[in-house]
């Protein structure tokens, strides 16, 4: 059974300073990063959070369907509009996961694993997904808008899947509030987003300590073309390093892990 969100809630249970506290919420939209991107009249500030409780055209990457039931989990767009963030946005998709990853493991102690590029996975499932997107004048960024779903108390998941949903609620057998985790996970983001501004090396890190796949052999698409080797590191710009036999090393920037 769905149940709206609280506002009021959530409002209480945030500690974050500047992210979450110009909140607007959608009973329904296209897409929280389309609604942040579109929003216009007002101007709104950094760190402006777009939530809805049903996304009509909710995606992921590559303009895949991102379906989610609605009132039963969390569908949500981050706006960052300081400049500070624009040098690296693949950086600020890594800090986005680590965020989500570290809310669910202080919430529920449930071990959270980040999966490149920005996925966020419980038991070798999905539990959430990121996807940064800027918009430009020219060649320089204008603003920065970070989609993030996670899977709260949904129980069935419909379609076919590269790596199989899991929740919350099926991790651990019961409901849980999803205002407690929004505040969680908008608070921890603050911190990644501080982190990215002062020393963009530090969520590298805490991102590399949560990858599950570094040193296995990976199959990468990348375009229309599959590469296998080794999964050995990723740069200081967040960029797949993957070692072949022969020992040479090739960086993918764009790419997906889909073996």
């Amino acid at each position: 059974m769905e149940k709206l969100f609280d506002f009021e809630r959530f409002d209480i249970k945030l500690e974050a300073e500047t992210i979450g506290r110009k909140f607007y919420y959608f009973d329904e939209c296209k897409s929280t990063n389309t609604s942040a991107f579109e929003k216009t009249e007002e101007a709104p500030p950094h760190g402006g959070v777009f939530f809805a409780e049903r996304q009509s055209e909710g995606r992921g990457r590559h303009d895949r369907r991102w379906l989610s039931a609605r009132g039963m989990n969390l569908t949500f767009s981050v706006l960052l509009t300081e400049k500070a963030y624009f040098n690296d946005p693949p950086l600020v998709g890594f800090a986005a996961a680590n965020g989500a990853a570290q809310a669910v493991e202080n919430l529920f102690q449930l071990r959270a694993e980040t999966k490149w590029p920005n996925d966020v996975l419980v038991g070798g499932k999905k539990i959430a997904g990121v996807l940064p997107e800027s918009q430009s004048s020219g060649s320089n960024v204008e603003r920065i808008v970070v989609g993030i779903g996670m899977n709260v108390n949904q129980t069935d998941f419909q379609g076919e899947f590269k790596i199989l949903p899991t929740s919350v609620r099926l991790e651990l057998g019961h409901l849980v509030e999803r205002e407690r985790l929004l505040a969680e996970t908008l608070t921890l983001l603050e911190n990644q987003f501080e982190k990215l501004r002062q020393d963009p090396a530090l969520v590298v890190h805490d991102w590399r300590n949560r990858c599950r796949a570094l040193g296995d052999t990976v199959s990468v698409r990348v375009g229309d073309e599959t590469k296998t080797g080794v999964f050995d590191d990723v740069d200081d710009r967040g960029r797949l390093l993957l070692k072949f036999k022969d020992e040479s090393i090739e960086t993918v920037a764009s790419g997906e892990i889909v073996a």
